[in-house]
């Protein structure tokens, strides 16, 4: 007999060899109908593995993440069944579940799918899901792996066979499809009701633009066929609101082939906004005594070299500028953490200043596969809302707890209330990714979950997603229309005072290491900006628009008029434009509504009589009249 611990503290007894799926049946029904994977001592399993020792048990249905990514990977395999009938000698790279569905990299030989191909596909899909396949897990030698794709010519699969060792090779059949992979699966496909292909893309293999060209297939899978329609018409508004679109429609940046791709070119109105959120935050910072640096744009390769970037990003940079001078080689920074250690170094330092706080918006660069750049979200160049903080071990949790606040603070005055803050730790299963040592780490690990503990914050922890040279604790913010985004992050960094050999004067008079904070309330400013963006449909909170008024005068007549109130509302810290084309009223206030500007002053014969302006807001219409101190007053009781 095993013991079975369940969350709500409980301890049942059963047979060694039940499974999970058993174990939710000797529960209820209905939830052994709804459940679609399980968590057994931490790691989310096939719902019919055998348990065989005591155990921790969570069951996971659709409405939790894991239990969508169960479904989602599942989806994918269903997906590759369907293509594999569809197309025979299709060939299979990987397919794996996402945020919102699924894609698989496939090898289409010498048919290019189309959107007809997409919906034939979706049917057979369909087709295969009701005939209830069960996923069978089959545990397989290396050998056998690959006498098995050997013979049906998938060179992709032998790729990644070659990369695994003996006894850890796991197949999974479902229906005629056999496919490597290391699961969880669906008991079976019955769950699987709705089916919609989104698109279609090209991927290199394995993200080497080297490699061949794939054919990516996205899709998104649902237990009902109602939360496809909704998700459907999310779809349908991210569209609307997508940066890219919104970006151009609104003036606020552009990028230039001449330029490079992935290099983003801020327009006058996108760099007010941008300045606006720069201005907020330094504001802040100044208030908690961080003081402002200004670094290069590129380093030497060793003091990258130094701080481990190098070795972990240097494939991912842009290559080495090479000097006149003979070995000599310097980077476009990726980091600007490196920097600020050289900056703490500049000068001895005695425990009495320490924490020492300094912040740059520092412009970082790294080389992006042109198949992943993504307007905003995914660039070359982007600038980070860095700071670095240099404090004790005993300062170490009120320096956090001070940042954690700052983050919230930036993320409620931008509207963003709902955000999950995820503990991001190192991969127990595979150390090699991290530098620095076991103790470190642990340190590092147990003072952020001690400061969220502190503070009451609820968290999840993701394994794996730490930086390579200590854990963090990363916002993800949902946007306005459910997705979410990783925003804001805090470090906690003993590894890069080692390596820079930072140190302090103790109240012992003896030298210590002091403890590093790295954090990004902002994350970076175009991905944060781009979802701005998206999370406002383009309509920003008054105090960060651009433009915060039009005037349109009715004809030229009152073109010198308004020129005077748009001195006045200026002088009152107030920003706005002239609409003095020779248009009609009507066109004015539609064109000045797609600009998203929120608040139009109507100017005519009758505002010129009574020494007002008549005021529309962007979306609702007409507000009536008003003296222009009045609307002053108005604007500035919102800010």
């Amino acid at each position: 007999m095993i013991n079975i611990s369940f969350p709500d503290g409980s301890v049942r007894q059963f047979e060694s060899g039940v499974t999970s799926f058993d174990i939710a049946m000797g529960i209820s029904e209905g939830l052994a109908r709804n459940v679609l994977s399980a968590s057994v001592n931490g790691k989310v399993r096939d719902l019919m593995l055998p348990i065989t020792e005591d155990a921790t048990i969570v069951f996971h249905k659709w409405d939790e993440p894991e239990g969508k990514a169960t479904y989602w990977h599942s989806s994918a395999h269903l997906m590759a069944e369907a293509l594999e009938a569809l197309y025979p000698g299709v060939k299979f790279g990987i397919g794996p579940d996402i945020e919102q569905g699924f894609y698989y990299d496939v090898d289409m030989g010498d048919h290019e799918l189309n959107l007809t191909d997409l919906q034939a596909i979706e049917k057979k899909m369909l087709e295969l899901a009701k005939e209830k396949q069960t996923f069978v897990r089959t545990a397989v030698s290396k050998s056998e792996a690959i006498d098995y794709f050997s013979k049906k010519g998938d060179e992709y699969k032998l790729e990644l066979i070659s990369e695994l060792a003996d006894g850890e090779i796991t197949f999974y059949t479902s229906g005629s499809f056999v496919d490597l992979c290391r699961g969880p699966h669906l008991p079976d496909t019955r769950h699987i009701k709705a089916v919609k292909l989104l698109n279609i893309a090209g991927a290199y293999w394995r993200g080497d633009e080297s490699r061949k060209m794939m054919t990516r297939i996205y899709g998104i899978t649902f237990p009902q066929k109602s939360e496809l329609t909704e998700f459907l018409e999310r779809l349908e508004e991210a569209k609307k609101r997508d940066h890219r679109k919104l970006g151009v429609e609104l003036e606020l940046f552009m990028f230039s082939e001449k330029v490079g791709a992935g290099l983003p070119i801020w327009l006058p109105k996108g760099t007010a906004l941008r300045s606006r959120l720069e201005d907020f935050l330094k504001e802040e910072q100044l208030k908690r005594g961080y003081q402002a640096v200004i670094t290069p744009h590129l380093g030497k390769k060793d003091l990258y070299v130094t701080s481990g970037h190098y070795a972990k990003y240097g494939k991912d940079s842009f290559q080495p500028i090479h000097t006149p001078r003979e070995g000599e080689e310097f980077l476009l920074k990726p980091m600007n953490c490196p920097h600020h250690c050289e900056i703490y170094n500049n000068k001895p330092h005695s425990y009495r200043e320490l924490p020492i706080r300094i912040a740059e918006f520092g412009t970082v660069y790294r080389y992006e596969q042109s198949g992943e750049l993504h307007g905003l979200t995914r660039v070359r160049g982007f600038t980070q809302d860095d700071a670095h903080i240099f404090c004790t071990p005993d300062q170490l949790k009120a320096e956090f707890l001070n940042v954690l606040e700052l983050t919230e603070k930036v993320l409620s005055k931008l509207g963003f209330e709902k955000y999950t803050a995820q503990i991001s730790l190192r991969d127990p299963d595979n150390r090699d990714k991290y530098i620095g040592s076991d103790e470190n780490w642990e340190k590092a690990e147990q003072a952020i979950i001690d400061a969220t503990l502190e503070v009451g914050l609820k968290t999840v922890t993701a394994f794996g997603e730490a930086a390579f040279y200590g854990p963090k604790l990363d916002f993800m913010v949902k946007d306005a229309l459910g997705r979410s985004w990783q925003l804001g992050t805090i470090q906690v960094d003993y590894n890069l005072p080692e390596r820079f050999n930072l140190e302090y004067i103790g109240s012992d008079n003896q030298t210590h290491r002091p403890v590093m904070i790295h954090r990004a309330p902002f994350g970076s400013m175009e991905r944060f900006v781009a979802v701005l963006i998206e999370h406002t449909a383009g309509k920003f909170p008054l105090w960060l628009t651009p433009e915060q008024f039009a005037i349109l005068p009715i004809s030229d007549q009152y073109n010198d008029a308004a020129k005077q109130i748009l001195t006045d509302l200026n002088a009152s810290g107030l920003r706005g434009v002239i609409d003095d084309r020779s248009e009609s009223i009507g066109r004015k206030i539609r064109d000045t509504e797609l600009k998203k500007i929120p608040f139009m002053l109507i100017l005519g014969e009758k505002e010129m009589a009574s020494n007002t302006v008549s005021v529309r807001k962007q979306g609702e219409g007409d507000l009536g009249g008003m003296a222009v101190k009045d609307f002053i007053q108005f604007i500035k009781e919102q800010l």
